[in-house]
């Protein structure tokens, strides 16, 4: 994650206004080297038509410009995620909410935590609100990679060798993640092969990722395949990638229960525990079904849960008041619409999610026939990106990357229209610089 930095700018900013509002929308002095980001790429790629390739598809995958926050909002985050993860190991909550869920996520291989949350905040002034959780949190090592490539004017030699040197140690965080997800599952022997499974992955927008994570395993003597689950296959209790046995799947599909018929054999590998699939369907289960936001919010069902009244005003302080949408209820939601953020409950990707003050009627009917949730509206941060002659207002929102509860690594995605959708031209993933509490903001003469 990245240093807390000092700016030097000598000027503080104005009572009203914090350091790091200052910093996100006056200083342009820190900046995303782009001939660096090549080599870096280049280097963990070892191909230049896959640069190319990423070059061509995601044009707006990496911000220009990092995204400045104070350390008490690093902390309040970590401290929600830890929160949440206390809920989560309550056997009242788990029997509450895998009850309601598919029957595939009562199942459990071992003590696999499963890999790479993404516990996804706004932060509006002062304000942190939890948006959601993702079990398949996409990203990660672009943004390792890309914190090799920041340079900032507020950042002194010995901030950056720290900065350069974070982004090798993630990645080693990483595989440790994997091979004690292995462990985790019950194997004493070493983890050897890993296959990185989704749909048409050549196809798949954050493609170069998963190369760049079969990289990381190879260097690390782990034997790894980008696959497509229909190119998986179980033969004498052993899953198959080719003549390649699998032992481990990291599972960036977006079926979540594994239901799809093409997925059959993955289904059956995770059910009778033949290769550890992570993540699997009962984290998404207990963390990202959007369902979970609406007892994660509700103070009076945390308290009958027997949650603690720490975590509890933890949770009321942090977590977007969010409720399910039903018929009858349709009305009221109707009239508040604007002050309310709809989601599908098994969406992923912002995808069908809707801004209350957007939704037309024809889209109307489709949420109030069943299946969203509506969530209290928080306007997210602003970074002013671009340059001081023109200067360009983007959104951003805010993704600590977690395993077994604790924060890996932080980063930013920025953006405009109603949810991330890195087609921004100037926004994408940034970097995250922490302030201590007692920064002078940049007053833009640096």
């Amino acid at each position: 994650m990245s240093d807390i930095i000092d700016p030097p700018c000598a000027a503080p900013a104005a009572p009203d206004v914090t350091a790091e509002q200052r910093m996100n929308s006056q200083c342009f002095c820190v900046s995303l080297d782009q001939d660096e980001l090549r080599l870096a790429l280049a280097s963990e790629l070892h191909s230049p038509s896959l640069l190319a390739l990423l070059e061509e598809r995601c044009p707006s995958l990496f911000s220009s410009m990092p995204v400045f926050i104070s350390a008490a909002h690093r902390a309040r985050m970590e401290s929600i995620v830890s929160a949440i993860e206390s809920v989560v190991a309550m056997p009242a909550y788990r029997e509450l909410v895998l009850g309601q869920s598919a029957p595939i996520a009562r199942h459990r291989q071992g003590g696999a935590r499963s890999a790479f949350f993404g516990y996804d905040f706004h932060l509006n002034g002062d304000q942190i609100g939890l948006i959601e959780i993702n079990t398949n949190a996409g990203g990660a090592l672009l943004n390792a990679l890309v914190a090799r490539a920041h340079r900032a004017c507020s950042v002194n030699a010995q901030q950056l060798a720290s900065g350069a040197g974070a982004g090798p140690a993630f990645e080693q965080r990483i595989v440790d993640m994997f091979r004690h997800e292995w462990a985790l599952a019950g194997h004493t022997r070493p983890l050897r092969t890993i296959a990185i499974v989704d749909l048409a992955p050549a196809e798949q927008y954050m493609y170069p990722e998963f190369i760049l994570f079969q990289r990381l395993f190879e260097r690390h003597g782990i034997g790894a395949v980008v696959a497509d689950p229909a190119a998986l296959h179980l033969r004498d209790g052993v899953l198959w990638h080719g003549e390649l046995a699998i032992d481990l799947v990291y599972n960036r599909l977006t079926d979540f229960t594994l239901a799809e018929p093409a997925h059959a054999h993955l289904r059956q590998a995770y059910l009778e525990d033949l290769a550890v699939i992570t993540p699997h369907p009962q984290a998404h289960a207990l963390y990202a079904d959007k369902r979970n936001l609406v007892l994660l919010s509700d103070p009076d069902v945390l308290a009958r849960l027997g949650v603690p009244a720490d975590i509890r005003a933890v949770l009321a302080d942090s977590v977007l008041r969010t409720t399910l949408v039903t018929a009858d209820d349709a009305e009221r939601l109707w009239k508040e619409r604007k002050s309310l953020f709809f989601k599908p409950a098994a969406g992923f990707g912002g995808r069908a999610a809707y801004r209350g003050d957007k939704v037309t009627t024809r889209v109307w009917s489709d949420i109030i026939a069943g299946g969203y949730v509506a969530q209290e509206l928080m306007q997210p941060g602003a970074r002013v990106a671009g340059s001081r002659d023109k200067p360009q207002t983007l959104k951003f929102d805010l993704r600590v990357y977690a395993y077994d509860g604790q924060s890996q690594w932080l980063a930013a995605r920025l953006y405009q229209g109603q949810t991330t959708n890195f087609r921004t031209p100037g926004g994408g993933f940034a970097p995250v610089y922490s302030l201590p509490a007692d920064a002078q903001a940049c007053a833009g003469s640096c």
